[in-house]
């Protein structure tokens, strides 16, 4: 009986190593939560934004924006943007040293290349979106394409990460027919999912 289960924990840590060796394992479940605070916070002032300037975001919201709303929408992204990534670098960063791991090797480029394919075609897809003014499918777009890029990456790390992806893709195509609420699908996608996925990972993983 105690030899089965030694075999077993020896095959048990055989497969984690080969997980080591085969996956980028430093994400940070902090990571997620930062990025969510940060889309949270960027839903916040594109609806302040709205409010001041009495746009309602329904079906046919695209005929009150201006290029300027449709200029700072895109800066808050933007900001968004340079908070998720600067915070999931620093949290992954950490959480690497820690455990004495390489944050920059094969492994954690073949996840950023995996990841970067599905964004790039979904960032050159929104700008022909904008550039039609097709706006109301801007969100759902942006939610559909992350989500990909989110199952994509997965085989190169926490494989946990592919249930969040499917959640995108879920959302993304729901507020692609419910037009209307594109700014509270883009908030619960990129805001409120990311907590909650971030969450999990911090005290699966981290804690």
């Amino acid at each position: 009986m105690n030899q089965q289960h030694d075999q077993l924990e020896a095959l048990h840590e055989i497969r984690n190593i080969m997980d080591r060796s085969s996956r980028f394992i430093s994400l940070s479940g902090l990571s997620g939560i930062a990025a969510g605070v940060s889309a949270l916070t960027g839903a916040a002032v594109v609806k302040w934004h709205f409010v001041q300037y009495n746009i309602r975001y329904n079906h046919d919201y695209s005929t009150a924006l201006t290029w300027t709303n449709i200029q700072f929408m895109l800066a808050v992204a933007l900001g968004v943007l340079i908070l998720a990534f600067g915070s999931a670098s620093y949290f992954t960063a950490r959480r690497a040293r820690k455990n004495n791991l390489r944050i920059w090797d094969s492994k954690s480029q073949r996840l950023l290349l995996n990841l970067a394919i599905p964004l790039a075609a979904g960032g050159i897809f929104c700008a022909i979106l904008l550039y039609h003014g097709i706006l109301y499918l801007v969100a759902p777009a942006m939610l559909v394409f992350y989500g990909l890029a989110l199952i994509n990456g997965s085989k190169y790390t926490f494989g946990d990460i592919r249930y969040l992806g499917i959640c995108e893709i879920i959302l993304g195509l729901a507020s692609g027919i419910f037009i209307g609420y594109g700014l509270l699908s883009w908030t619960i996608g990129f805001g409120v999912l990311h907590i909650v996925y971030g969450t999990l990972m911090y005290f699966k993983y981290e804690r």
